[in-house]
């Protein structure tokens, strides 16, 4: 009997997802799940270390080996890689397939470790320029260098990890890689709690070793399941597989670099505040509460959207409706949780934040600084979904001009408000959100150009209503708060805080989706009749017509 029960449950988790729904489904609470795990390890983090400077200098020695992971493997494995292999495995070449993933794999390595090294041997001049407003003591400098040389180690290990995702994903497996993609979270918390007490900040890039080899070894059954073996071969690296992949990468490489020169640029302006390590504890805790809804929504729409839009590029009508349905289902759920972010920002620091060591002080200003992070959100995931067309149409030109005009204006509006002004590090937020909105707006008016235009009505009627019902929802989630922050509740108690804002976003989303229902918004009866629905999930997801392309079962 209990033999039965670990083979069906052995059977449940390395199932294939085939249709579009049921993949869609599982990415979407499989980032559910590592989000809160992230958000558990950053309270960790700040409830040992506090928003210190300390905790800042280990921020800052992530960055460079994640633009080395973003440059070399990254931009391969999310744009060329599954495409080419999938192509193998959809002619019956899987054993051609396996071989060219063995030297992509290699050649990876090989350029990792090689780049690796060099930033291990010069760290102390790369990482200079995270100190370029000099406020960094040389003992600050010396602890960001010898953090990032262990932090080298896991990302080394966390490669190797995100190829077996990009090649269990080409098979239709999601549950697996997005499951070690969330306890890659949960063995930096183990690894934190494990050595915080005799190592100190030190336990932070033990954490990610221990982490990453979470998410390598996870994986490693199942790959083995699907027949893969790494068996490299030098003489593979100028077969048309690997030239293809090669081709097909660089666009999505210099749109990387783009965003990674803008994203250290940033990190390079906070340098010139006082307290750097601390603005940039602040400041990376603002961005991520306000981007787990693009993960959440823009990401895994987006990537549903993706094969349709593909299929459809030769029929522009079946193109224009996939794409403004989507656009509408995502604009529909993010700008609420927009606002909620917008109007409830102090409390949801408190809530995800507030330990001992997280003083007042850091609540307003990491508060102030989510406020403008929140005006961009729904743009952010918008974006998402407007670069999957432009792909589905074999264009990565655009977005790549975009992409570099977009950074321009970020780093100058970034210049302009700290190095020129000293506005302080909400202004980083803001030039971030400008840059992001004005992205959307270009990228959205070249694809309408590119398709042949959509029809405004289809455009105009239902933002007006979204637009009309968020900003409604934002009085009836402030005013409650407001209330009965003065009159009912002691919020200096974590459980009453809890309750206000359970109590507040009930009423604003709520209120949202009743004015929704009532304007006659086409999105909001859609996922009515999918919570009716919910109770008979499983049939929903297995009946999905949206089938995934080459699947078949192993």
């Amino acid at each position: 009997m209990q033999k039965d029960i670990l083979r069906r449950s052995l059977d449940l988790i390395t199932k294939r997802q085939t249709n579009i729904l049921s993949a869609a489904f599982v990415i979407m609470a499989t980032v559910i799940f590592s989000q809160v795990l992230g958000l558990v390890r950053n309270r960790l983090l700040v409830s040992i270390f506090g928003p210190s400077n300390t905790l800042g200098i280990y921020f800052y020695a992530s960055q460079l080996p994640d633009t080395l992971f973003q440059l070399t493997i990254a931009a391969a494995l999310s744009t060329a890689f599954i495409p080419v292999f999938s192509e193998y495995l959809s002619r019956g070449r899987e054993k051609e397939a396996h071989q060219m993933a063995s030297t992509l794999l290699f050649v990876g390595l090989l350029i990792f470790a090689i780049l690796s090294v060099i930033l291990v041997l010069f760290a102390g001049f790369f990482l200079q320029i995270f100190n370029l407003g000099s406020n960094f003591s040389p003992r600050d400098m010396l602890l960001m260098v010898n953090l990032m040389r262990i932090i080298v180690i896991g990302q080394l290990l966390f490669v190797v990890g995100t190829f077996f995702t990009a090649l269990l994903q080409s098979y239709n497996h999601f549950f697996i890689p997005g499951i070690a993609a969330a306890l890659y979270n949960l063995g930096m918390i183990g690894g934190i709690l494990l050595f915080a007490p005799k190592f100190g900040i030190y336990a932070a890039p033990f954490g990610v070793i221990f982490g990453s080899a979470i998410y390598l070894l996870l994986q490693l059954p199942l790959a083995k399941k699907i027949g893969f073996t790494f068996r490299p071969s030098l003489k593979l690296i100028f077969t048309d597989g690997v030239r293809k992949v090669g081709s097909l990468m660089w666009p999505r490489t210099i749109s990387i670099v783009i965003f990674q020169l803008g994203t250290l640029a940033i990190a390079s302006f906070i340098s010139f505040l006082a307290d750097p390590g601390r603005m940039n504890v602040l400041f990376d805790f603002a961005k991520t509460l306000a981007f787990a809804p693009v993960a959440l929504f823009g990401q895994t729409i987006a990537q549903a959207a993706f094969p349709v839009l593909s299929r459809a590029k030769e029929k522009p009508e079946e193109f224009r409706s996939t794409f403004i349905t989507s656009f509408n289902q995502m604009l529909y759920l993010v700008l609420p949780i927009s606002v909620l972010i917008l109007v409830l920002r102090i409390p949801l620091v408190r809530l995800v934040f507030g330990a001992n060591k997280f003083d007042w002080a850091a609540t307003v200003l990491t508060g102030r600084t989510l406020a403008y992070f929140s005006i961009s959100i729904f743009a952010q995931a918008l974006i998402a979904l407007i670069l999957r067309g432009f792909y589905a149409l074999h264009d990565t030109k655009i977005p790549l001009i975009i992409s570099g005009v977009s950074t321009a204006i970020m780093i100058a509006l970034a210049y302009m408000f700290i190095v020129v002004d000293n506005m302080g590090i909400v202004s980083l937020a803001l030039a971030y959100s400008i840059a992001s909105i004005l992205q959307l707006v270009f990228l959205f008016i070249l694809l309408e150009r590119k398709i042949g235009g959509f029809t405004k009505r289809s455009l105009i009627v239902p933002w007006s209503k979204i637009f009309s019902a968020s900003f409604f929802t934002a009085f009836a989630l402030y005013v409650p708060i407001k209330l009965l922050d003065q009159l009912v509740f002691d919020t200096t108690r974590t459980v009453n805080l809890l309750i206000l804002t359970g109590i507040s976003s009930s009423a604003g989303l709520l209120l949202y989706l009743m004015l929704t229902w009532l304007f006659n918004v086409h999105e909001a009866r859609t996922y009515l009749l999918v919570f009716k629905k919910i109770g008979n999930w499983r049939d929903i997801l297995g009946k999905s017509d949206e089938v995934i392309e080459g699947s078949t079962r192993i």
